[in-house]
């Protein structure tokens, strides 16, 4: 067995500084560190319990990525998706809405096009 201390995501980006600025600004995710090399620049984001590390060496596109390009979504669980997705179109950012069974979810891209979803928390376990 492994003893898990901590999860996370690596994204690895073409448009390095939109996505940082987009996950840090827009969605609000606390930095925890930057690293500025000129040629492998990353920056640590807290998500949640775990954390999202923003790389370049990525492919952007600029509609969303489907789930052959990227199979990995950014779930994002918040208290009222429909609040949550007022304020990213405020922003400019596309979001659909759906409810199903399990919850409500909210679709959205992020700047390179990776799949990122928001998700109705007080649902999220059955």
């Amino acid at each position: 067995m492994i003893a898990v201390e901590r999860g996370g995501v690596i994204l690895h980006t073409e448009r390095y500084r939109e996505c940082v600025a987009f996950y840090r600004d827009v969605i609000g995710l606390p930095v925890e560190f930057t690293k500025e090399a000129p040629d492998d620049p990353l920056t640590c984001l807290t998500l949640g319990q775990a954390y999202l590390t923003i790389e370049t060496g990525g492919v952007a596109r600029d509609a969303a990525k489907t789930r052959r390009e990227n199979p990995v979504t950014i779930r994002l669980n918040v208290h009222d998706v429909e609040a949550a997705a007022r304020y990213l179109r405020s922003h400019r950012i596309v979001v659909s809405v759906a409810t199903y069974p399990s919850g409500v979810i909210g679709r959205f891209s992020g700047p390179d096009g990776n799949p990122c979803q928001l998700r109705d928390q007080g649902r999220f376990h059955p």
